[in-house]
């Protein structure tokens, strides 16, 4: 009996790999999900802890704002975006040992363009709500990016960036607020140093503290324009903002169920698969051929997402050329796939359907006529 890993160079070869460039996609296909994990039936999973707090920032945010509430409890919008900072002895001592909250350095703050506009919300997912932090602002996007997921530091982000999901976030306006209760509760027994032993124990419990949530931006999808899409520019904006969203909460179902979300092509595929059908209704391999620059197969638009996803450090122009012939035919095989599902479907099964495949398993079609049967 043929292995996989036969199956895989025969596969390769047929699609014009050599013997060099073979061996690199074959590491590269190695990326996949573990296949122990939850049945159907688990599903919706109850939302995680962190989700209390969030619910707490929206209600408040409802007369207050949502920038001044997050910037009472995310203790990095204390801090401007400087090269650097997160080296400072004031930044590490904040984010890595903590501070209280009034004593964050509020006189140098982070400032956003249009803090007004700046949104909070709950998006519901198979897996659970998870926060969105949305925003029209581009430069504030840019900002919060930078804040809350690159340490305030003064990196480039890449404008066919539109997204971000931020996991394992320390919430220090959580740990706070745990001290503040546990201090209520130990009335007597609640000194610095007792503080510092109850914090001892409780450091390893992260769901206490740690949070998941998207920052979103409403530019077209994958830097796209709308006449590429023969749309509109307020109907292109309109759907990118949903592709984008069902896109990112994808990665936080795999994150959270499989413990995993890679910037890698499966992962990648699957969730712009997701994102299209939650914003057009169907899979469409012309839209997600589009998002990678093969429009045009097999001419590549040179600076487009697919090279995002090339391993580092990079696989070799020829193994990148084979990689746009998977693509392809991955793209190809998604909308035939979705033509035989019966709408609607449940979304954690689809999800946890196409995970079951590799990379090079999306261009062999008896792989998901094996999978459609799960769904």
């Amino acid at each position: 009996m043929i292995s996989s890993e036969e199956r895989y160079t025969v596969l390769l070869t047929e699609l014009g790999a050599g013997k060099t460039e073979a061996a690199e996609l074959l590491a590269y296909n190695e990326r996949f999900f573990n296949k122990e994990t939850l049945l159907s039936e688990a599903f919706p999973l109850a939302d995680q802890s962190f989700i209390k707090t969030w619910q707490g920032y929206c209600r408040e945010a409802e007369t207050r704002g949502v920038f001044r509430v997050l910037q009472d409890n995310l203790v990095q919008l204390s801090f401007p975006i400087q090269e650097g900072i997160s080296q400072t002895e004031a930044y590490r001592t904040a984010t890595r040992r903590g501070i209280p909250p009034e004593l964050w350095a509020k006189e140098s703050a982070l400032t956003l363009v249009c803090p007004e506009n700046l949104l909070l919300s709950l998006h519901q997912t198979p897996v659970g709500a998870i926060p969105v932090l949305f925003t029209r602002e581009r430069r504030d996007f840019v900002t919060l990016v930078q804040a809350l997921a690159q340490r305030n530091e003064a990196k480039r982000i890449p404008d066919s960036m539109g997204a971000c999901m931020v996991k394992g976030y320390n919430n220090w306006g959580r740990i706070w607020a745990y001290k503040k209760q546990w201090q209520a509760e130990n009335p007597g027994q609640c000194s610095e140093a007792e503080w510092t032993e109850e914090f001892q124990s409780f450091m390893p419990r992260k769901e206490l503290y740690q949070d998941t949530f998207l920052i979103l931006s409403d530019g077209y999808y994958s830097g796209i324009a709308p006449v590429d899409m023969d749309l509109s520019g307020q109907d292109w904006q309109e759907l990118s903002v949903l592709i984008r969203r069902e896109h990112e909460a994808t990665h936080y179902f795999t994150q959270r169920v499989f413990g995993s979300a890679e910037n890698q092509l499966l992962d990648e595929l699957i969730a712009d698969y997701m994102g299209i059908i939650a914003a057009n209704g169907c899979c469409r391999a012309d839209w997600l051929l589009r998002f990678m620059g093969l429009e045009n197969y097999p001419v590549y638009r040179e600076g487009s997402r697919l090279q995002n996803y090339i391993a580092k450090p990079p696989i070799s122009v020829g193994a990148f050329k084979v990689l746009q012939s998977i693509v392809k035919k991955a793209a190809d095989n998604l909308e035939q796939f979705d033509k035989k599902i019966t709408k609607p479907v449940n979304k954690a099964r689809l999800i946890m359907a196409l995970c079951r495949l590799s990379l090079l398993d999306m261009v062999l079609e008896e792989s998901f006529n094996r999978v459609t049967t799960e769904i």
